[in-house]
């Protein structure tokens, strides 16, 4: 996934997988929004996030996300400001 924190917008973008055209937005807690294409979440906007990265498990909850793997991708976003970041999320291996 691709992450980024726009410092002068205090937004954080979090992209799930690349689409063309999102085809609708839903506001999961007011300062959260989930982008969808295709009848799956693409995306998830977090406004004011270093406040608000609790609203990340609402939509995870919500739409079946991996909250961890959200909260690592805004952390490494809010800790790389107007840089995009990429955070590559593999399932867990049994030993």
């Amino acid at each position: 996934m691709k992450a980024l924190y726009d410092s002068r917008a205090d937004a954080l973008q979090v992209d799930l997988e690349p689409v063309e055209l999102v085809e609708e937005d839903v506001d999961v807690t007011g300062s959260c929004t989930v982008a969808l294409a295709g009848g799956r979440v693409v995306g998830v906007e977090l406004l004011a996030p270093a406040q608000r990265l609790g609203a990340l498990t609402v939509a995870a909850e919500r739409y079946g996300l991996d909250r961890e793997a959200l909260e690592a991708a805004a952390r490494a976003a809010l800790a790389a400001p107007d840089r995009q970041v990429t955070v590559d999320v593999a399932a867990g291996v049994a030993a």
